[in-house]
């Protein structure tokens, strides 16, 4: 008696199975996909660049020019018409003359393991701001204080450095990073306690959830692997000498595809969480008996399927609007009475107000509620914004830059330990090492 009781309860009969299936099927309504044409151009992105990043690093890795590439490089050699004799080839500069270069001096191998100091000095900072969100309630505090009251004495302190090592236009370029820095910081000075408050509320709601932040360690994993990559090709460009500042112009190509890539996957820890908050929210906790299985699981799986072609989309721009907007609100708001200048704001204040409707940050939460495409996504926050006057609260929170002020933290403190590493080892690339690593640490 007992065993068929247990088989039935193993095995529900036929009309209960369709039951669980649409009680699964409304927890989990089916979404379709949206903004299909920008996943694939994200995905031949990154075939493309991967592939470019195999062969720039293969190319010098033991053995200098593997592919032969460095024909294509040699532009500035001046025509011979055809009938007049060989030039003589030129002597070579006395610098190059009075030292000896080794050829493990061009090879990818010499610059690699500086990107992987830069990788792991990223990855600890990452994981300590985690552990820091995480670990205590008043996680929101310790990143806001050592953020707003670090970066501009670091900002001036890297500019220093480069004063000291002969690096005159990075030296003003940071200098004047530090000065905007502290005015900003200045305009916003009284928003602070109430950016406090938010910081604080957004963290407990995430320290109740301790499963949204092993994912978001897991993510950076998923980021260092791509970095290895990125790091071995960005190695042998440095390695390979292109004249005529090629190596910049490579380099920076290269730094828009590492942080178009870091944005997708950070924006996709943003839609799992939002997705994960949201149910949580809305059916009264976690252990709440509406709750539907697998909720973590369920919102990796849309942010990934469905939903990544709208967050490949929105990565593109928004980081870059959203800036924009935070500098010009600052500056807005401390004009005075300089009705010119003032009238030249408001005119830069209303296109970015524009694009802000199209592109921002708030989209990435209707994306996971409600798996709609990103224009659509980001035009409804607004509207839902502006129909419940919360636009006035989000306007006057500054949430967002200082966190983005803790990113470019940890992005300066990665570039100037393996800058500086670099400087002893090999002074002239410290420059071209230091920068690409802090791009490195930043998007960790």
């Amino acid at each position: 008696m007992s065993t068929s009781t247990s088989e039935e309860s193993a095995n529900p009969s036929p009309p209960a199975q369709p039951a669980a299936a649409a009680a699964a099927a409304a927890a989990w309504p089916r979404r379709r996909c949206h903004d299909v044409f920008w996943l694939l151009v994200f995905l031949l992105h990154l075939l493309v660049f991967g592939g470019a990043f195999a062969v720039c690093g293969l190319n010098r890795f033991g053995q200098a020019d593997r592919f032969n590439i460095d024909r294509f490089t040699n532009l500035t050699a001046a025509p011979r018409v055809a009938g007049s004799p060989e030039p003589a080839p030129a002597p070579p500069p006395p610098s190059l003359a009075a030292e000896e270069i080794t050829p493990t001096s061009e090879l990818t191998e010499s610059y690699w393991p500086y990107y992987g100091a830069a990788g792991a000095v990223g990855a600890v900072l990452a994981w300590a701001w985690l552990a820091a969100a995480a670990g205590r309630k008043d996680g929101g505090m310790v990143i806001m204080r050592a953020a707003v009251h670090s970066l501009t004495a670091y900002l001036a302190v890297v500019s220093v450095l480069c004063f000291w090592g002969k690096h005159f236009f990075w030296g003003v370029a940071f200098a004047v990073g530090a000065a905007l820095h502290f005015l900003y910081v200045m305009s916003v000075l009284d928003r602070f306690p109430f950016t406090m408050l938010v910081l604080q509320k957004a963290v407990r709601m995430v320290w109740e959830l301790p499963d949204v932040i092993r994912i978001a360690y897991a993510f950076v994993l998923v980021m260092l692997c791509w970095m290895a990559l990125w790091s071995f090709g960005v190695s042998g460009i440095v390695a390979f000498h292109i004249p005529n500042g090629g190596q910049w112009w490579a380099l920076l190509i290269f730094s828009v595809s590492l942080f178009w890539t870091g944005a997708v996957l950070s924006n996709t820890v943003h839609v799992i969480v939002s997705g994960m908050v949201f149910l949580v929210l809305i059916h009264g906790g976690q252990a709440a008996a509406s709750m539907p299985p697998k909720p973590l699981l369920k919102s990796l799986q849309y942010a990934v399927t469905t939903s990544f072609g709208s967050i490949c989309y929105g990565s593109l721009f928004t980081a870059a609007i959203r800036t924009m907007r935070w500098e010009i609100r600052g500056i807005r708001s401390k004009i005075g009475n300089n009705e010119c200048l003032l009238c030249c704001v408001d005119f830069l204040f209303h296109i970015v107000e524009t694009l802000v409707r199209f592109f921002n940050k708030y989209a990435y939460v209707q994306i996971a509620v409600n798996g709609q495409s990103f224009n659509r996504s980001a035009r409804d926050a607004w509207e839902l914004f502006q129909s419940t006057g919360i636009e006035a609260l989000v306007a006057y929170d500054c949430s967002g830059a200082v966190l983005l002020m803790s990113t470019i933290l940890g992005g300066l403190i990665t570039g100037t330990c393996t800058g500086v590493w670099t400087y002893f080892k090999q002074s002239d690339k410290a420059i071209m090492v230091g920068s690409t690593s802090m791009l490195m640490g930043m998007i960790l």
